[in-house]
């Protein structure tokens, strides 16, 4: 019985990287062996154990064969006599097939070292083509390795799989999964891109995929390209390190410029509400959690708006905070106002001189921070309290007592 270390923890080591978890693969040995131990079994498909003081997983070696179509069509073979070699076989990529035993020796039998070194994102064998997660697993590590490259053999097999229809069997549960965690990388943008060179976004989020080559005015886009704003954007929200749901907002908030009709371009107008739709369609087909489908829609509908506070009047703004239902739910408003900022700043073209002029932050943002807090400071209690007979009134005089609250902000509260 002999114990390794294998994979991410491997990798990340090598890179000089923190090391979050430590999975390992135990050869020679048998469930009985590992439960005499004192090892928990967690496993369902296969062999796994928990180790009884670190809870660190020990996976039994095991080989795997394809029985049927999609992830989850496999048969799995753990048995005393499985190699190292073997198991490392069936792993995606040989960055992640390195194993490091009890004293620190590597084992490296598909090159993995190298391609460590040369950057490179390569399978381990045809094996990787049975398994269509691995088209969104590389996709999310070339976002949080985004100086590494794609090897040329690795991204025709990948196109091979996307042609049989191997993505069309995964679940929307694991596509959301995958794309979440890509979405929280440095560099989200690189995961769409490869999905994109292989032919998989196509099938997973075609809504996000035919933005590429709509054009957008280049007064306000210089860098023209609707899919590649869209990448910005969400570079922009990495950069600023927010949350999944403004991630998720920014990646689908200008899904309905897809829908543009060909004779006004490029402009889009009513591109908002479209949006909207197709935000929450997107979002509850992945079944996107509550909170991230519903800032997306939100900010789908409404970025137009909140980036011309300048010329709207006071009335304009309360309606506006009331449809968001900023009142009641502040902070998913300013989430809003971060996915906005990150809309607004993610767009130039490189040489343009647009990105020197941009202030720090977004001016419209500390504009609607006013307005919300000076909505907030009616006291709709007390209206509705010295109300008249006229109870049915009450809704409008909140609403006007907010719209004077506004009026009263200078000029300068941005």
């Amino acid at each position: 019985m002999k114990t390794y270390v294998v994979g991410g923890a491997v990798r990340d080591r090598l890179l000089g990287l923190p090391v979050q978890d430590r999975d390992h693969v135990v050869v020679g040995a048998t469930p009985a062996d590992m439960l005499a131990r004192g090892f928990k079994p967690v496993g369902k498909d296969f062999p796994v154990f928990l180790h009884p003081e670190t809870h660190e997983e020990y996976a039994l070696a095991r080989t795997e064969r394809k029985t049927a179509p999609g992830y989850k069509g496999f048969v799995f073979h753990a048995a005393p006599d499985v190699t190292l070699e073997e198991d490392l076989a069936r792993r995606d990529l040989t960055i992640n097939a390195i194993a490091e035993d009890e004293s620190g020796a590597l084992v490296d039998p598909y090159g993995g070292r190298a391609d460590l070194e040369r950057r490179l994102f390569r399978h381990v064998g045809p094996a990787f083509a049975e398994d269509p997660v691995r088209v969104l697993r590389l996709a999310r590590f070339a976002a949080r390795f985004h100086d590494f490259a794609l090897a040329d053999e690795t991204l025709a097999l990948m196109r091979a799989m996307v042609a049989a229809g191997e993505v069309d069997h995964l679940v929307p549960e694991r596509v959301w999964q995958e794309l979440a965690r890509g979405l929280m990388e440095a560099r989200p943008s690189r995961m769409f891109r490869v999905l994109r060179e292989c032919g998989a976004l196509g099938r997973l989020l075609p809504e996000l995929d035919r933005l590429f080559g709509i054009p957008q005015p280049p007064a306000h886009h210089p860098e023209i390209d609707t899919g590649e704003h869209v990448m910005m954007v969400i570079d922009q929200a990495a950069a600023r390190a927010q949350p999944l749901p403004v991630r998720w907002a920014c990646l689908l908030h200008d899904l309905g410029k897809g829908d543009t009709p060909a004779d006004i371009l490029p402009h889009h107008y009513g591109h908002e509400e479209r949006g909207a739709k197709h935000a929450r369609a997107v979002s509850e087909r992945l079944k996107a959690p509550a909170d991230c489908r519903d800032l997306a829609v939100l900010t789908a509908r409404e970025h137009g708006t909140l980036g011309r506070i300048g010329e709207l009047r006071p009335a304009t703004v309360v309606n506006t905070l009331e449809r968001c239902d900023a009142l009641r739910r502040p902070e998913r408003f300013l989430s809003l106002l971060d996915a906005c900022a990150c809309d607004y700043f993610g767009r130039g073209d490189g040489d343009s001189p647009i990105a020197s002029t941009w202030p720090a932050t977004w001016p419209a943002a500390a504009r609607w921070r006013a307005a919300l807090a000076a909505a907030r400071t009616v006291d709709a209690a007390a209206i509705a309290a010295a109300a008249s007979d006229d109870k049915a009134r009450i809704p409008a005089q909140i609403h006007e007592a907010r719209v004077a609250a506004v009026r009263r902000l200078p000029p300068s509260a941005d």
